[in-house]
């Protein structure tokens, strides 16, 4: 077309080019990573943990969007949410929260959220309208299968108690809240937000088990491979990855070096082009990593 002796042809043909000559390379990135094997953890259900940290009562305020971000992420995604244990702080933020997330590619969807995530932010407590910085913490763990993990009973102490609301009332006249301790590595799981004893002691060993295999697998991808390393910085889940900022309406994923200005359509649950970047530069790290 470029060889037409039309002026105006040649010069829409350039046009077509420069406008087109993006998207294919686009495209074609997309294609590669869609073509790299899927990791095989990616499509089991996956174990979400949020904390509130530093911060105080707008740090748990944060912690409970974030609970609603995910919720309402994967309920986009036809996952079913299901909350495990959720402990409530004052003006109805959240201390802790841990949710079972279910469907296709659960913890593909998801993997790449654990870390800490920032906000600031005026709060709703500031009369001088300064800009806070409050942060929580956010795991995402694939669930363990019964071949993965085997946990010995006598490697369990288990201790039952009463049921407690917000501020320390009681909301049930049993003991069936359950907390078990693995005593090999010390991690103690707590869940009281089931009907019964026996609904609390299984979710909180899924709970456990989910733990033990993600400490199992970081173990083993630790000599292997950098994706953990450069996702939450050497094993340590404390590395900051995103900051939400709300006076710019900003998001800015740290890991990717991006910032968007849709943070209103982020909180409400619209992840999918931080998620599809962010698999895609795992995707590309690990196999490059291997190839090396």
């Amino acid at each position: 077309m470029s060889r037409s002796p039309d002026p105006e042809m040649i010069e829409l043909a350039r046009a077509d080019i420069d406008r087109l000559t993006p998207e294919v390379t686009r495209l074609e990135s997309h294609l590669d990573t869609l073509l790299m094997p899927p990791d095989p953890l990616d499509d089991r259900n996956s174990i979400l943990e949020i904390r509130a940290g530093t911060g105080g009562d707008e740090a748990a305020l944060f912690a409970g969007e974030l609970l609603r971000l995910y919720t309402r992420f994967a309920e986009r995604k036809g996952l079913t949410v299901e909350v495990v244990t959720l402990s409530t702080a004052a003006l109805g933020g959240v201390k802790e929260a841990i949710a079972q997330m279910r469907g296709p590619n659960a913890y593909g969807l998801l993997r790449y959220e654990s870390g800490v995530h920032r906000v600031q932010r005026v709060p709703a407590t500031e009369a001088q309208g300064r800009i806070h910085t409050s942060a929580a913490t956010v795991a995402i763990l694939p669930e363990a299968e019964d071949i993965d993990i085997k946990i010995e009973e006598k490697d369990l102490r288990i201790d039952v108690f009463r049921s407690g609301g917000p501020g320390g009332q009681s909301v049930n006249t049993t003991d069936s809240a359950v907390r078990v301790t693995h005593l090999p590595t010390g991690l103690v799981v707590q869940c009281q937000d089931q009907k019964s004893q026996l609904q609390n002691k299984l979710r909180a060993m899924e709970v456990l088990r989910a733990r033990l295999f993600d400490r199992m697998v970081a173990e083993q991808e630790a000599a292997r491979s950098r994706e953990r390393r450069s996702m939450v910085g050497n094993g340590d889940r404390s590395a900051k990855i995103r900051t939400y900022n709300f006076p710019q309406n900003r998001v800015t994923d740290h890991r990717l070096n991006v910032s968007i200005h849709n943070l209103d359509d982020v909180m409400n649950g619209d992840l999918d082009g931080l998620i599809e970047l962010l698999q895609r530069k795992y995707k590309e790290e690990r196999y490059g990593a291997a190839s090396t």
